[in-house]
């Protein structure tokens, strides 16, 4: 299991002449040497160093794999282009026992344009993958697979979260081809349910599509040694708005990775011999980047949520202080009026108002508000919906689509 050690001190460093600052980290990343693979555990190193400073600061990127796509040497890391990255300098780096140890100084220039509603959290269901082809589970009879890494996928989010907040969703088996399918003929009433269990904005659906053995890496004629085979392991992702119901974000994603065990052995998902392993490091190689490409999905998406209750000028919310929300937060209100076409597929309809409430009380998942206009709210409904006014100035933002 790869170990994650923290930000070790976070200073400002103004630039003469410059209107922009860096922010600089020193970050130390670790990853285990696998089959003496040195370079590949130093390559892991640096990736989970720089992924530690980029989700601290908050800059985006798509991929980490591109931002640490250069060559280390012993003092300087050089890096692809990126305008959020200026330099990452190797402070030092050693073997410690099994594991391999960097320590970077990463400096980091802040975003010209950094949304501001990025500083509120929205929830995410992480639902229980499915796995595609169960045939190919025999070898090492790892038919859980799908369960544990989704259960994987929740600890990675919630230890690394920056925008989202995961809810665990993963206990239940749940249908997803459809979700994936090029006719896209999904049931929506399954984005509803899993939203109304978890009350979560977004919802994640996943699929495990090939984890097929490949060649054997030992020859016949080293038959005194353990048996041990390139395995593949692909991936498939998708992100719902669940009061839209749309697909706002899909990835798949592929690699392979060494099983070191013999065809009848029975390998328990659940256990560190399997996550010590190097087929089950690229899983979580994978895990860390969609972790990554999530938060950059919804980062500068506003958070929303629906209204749960009507008492006179008094509205309970489903948004708490797990999202960010503050006493005093100004929040609008838009009519929730999907339509509905012949064949009973529905599309979202938001029809603005000009009332706003004034949050008084807050608990972590729901909120009551106030309304601060001297019109009752005698059209306002249950599930309209309200999102966090982010600047007071500024007109009403909900998007009529």
């Amino acid at each position: 299991m790869k170990k994650f050690v923290g930000i070790s001190c976070t200073l400002f460093c103004l630039v003469a002449g410059t209107p922009a600052s860096a922010e600089w980290f020193e970050v130390t990343g670790m990853a285990n040497i696998k089959n003496g693979d040195h370079s590949k555990a130093r390559r892991k190193a640096v990736n989970d160093a720089i992924t530690q400073a980029l989700l601290f600061s908050g800059a985006s990127v798509t991929s980490v794999q591109t931002v640490t796509d250069g060559i280390l040497t012993q003092d300087q890391l050089k890096l692809s282009a990126n305008a959020e990255i200026q330099s990452a300098n190797v402070i030092s780096e050693s073997q410690v026992g099994d594991t391999w140890q960097v320590t970077l100084h990463v400096d980091i220039m802040p975003q010209t344009e950094k949304c501001p509603i990025s500083a509120y959290n929205k929830q995410i269901a992480i639902t229980q993958s499915q796995l595609k082809n169960k045939h190919q589970a025999t070898l090492g009879q790892i038919f859980d697979i799908h369960k544990a890494t989704s259960e994987r996928l929740y600890q990675t989010l919630n230890s690394q979260r920056a925008s989202l907040e995961p809810v665990p969703y993963y206990a239940q088996p749940i249908e997803v081809n459809k979700f994936f399918n090029q006719r896209f003929d999904y049931n929506e009433q399954l984005i509803e349910t899993v939203t109304a269990n978890t009350n979560s904005q977004y919802v994640l659906l996943s699929q495990i599509t090939d984890i097929s053995g490949g060649e054997k890496l030992n020859g016949s004629l080293a038959f005194w040694k353990d048996d041990k085979y390139v395995r593949n392991f692909k991936m498939d992702f998708a992100l719902f708005d669940a009061l839209s119901h749309e697909r706002i974000w899909q990835q798949q994603y592929s690699a392979q990775g060494i099983w070191p065990f013999e065809k009848t052995k029975l390998i328990d998902v659940y256990s560190d011999t399997f996550w010590q392993t190097d087929f089950a490091d690229e899983i979580q190689s994978i895990l860390n980047q969609v972790v990554i490409d999530l938060n950059g999905a919804v980062a500068c998406l506003p958070t929303k949520g629906k209204i749960l209750h009507i008492e006179g000028d008094r509205v309970v919310i489903n948004l708490g202080r797990m999202h960010g929300l503050e006493n005093g937060q100004l929040l609008n209100i838009a009519h929730n009026n999907p339509i509905t076409d012949g064949d009973g597929r529905k599309y979202l309809h938001q029809i603005k108002t000009i009332n706003q409430v004034r949050v008084v009380q807050i608990n972590a998942q729901n909120a009551i508000a106030v309304n601060i206009s001297q019109r009752p709210l005698n059209n306002i409904q249950l599930n309209d919906l309200v999102e966090i006014q982010v600047e007071p100035n500024e007109s009403f933002s909900l998007i009529d689509e």
